[in-house]
């Protein structure tokens, strides 16, 4: 390969191994925040299932946000 190629490749990669990144701990974030709500609050799962919900459409629009910008 044409080393100008391998840097654009390795731009992409790490480009988007950092979104994936950014979207795991997005979502870690919100189910631990649940979990730990759940037990301050007693509400069984219920903070757990909403907060993991809504981390998913934040990680969503986050990670969309970022291509749309970068193109």
């Amino acid at each position: 390969m044409i080393p100008d190629q391998k840097k654009r490749q390795l731009n992409a990669y790490a480009r988007y191994s950092s979104m994936g990144i950014q979207m795991l701990v997005i979502i870690l974030a919100g189910v631990f925040g649940g979990y730990k709500l759940d037990q301050w609050l007693h509400t069984a799962p219920l903070l757990v299932i909403l907060l993991s919900i809504i981390a998913v459409f934040i990680a969503i629009y986050s990670v969309t946000r970022d291509l749309l910008k970068n193109k």
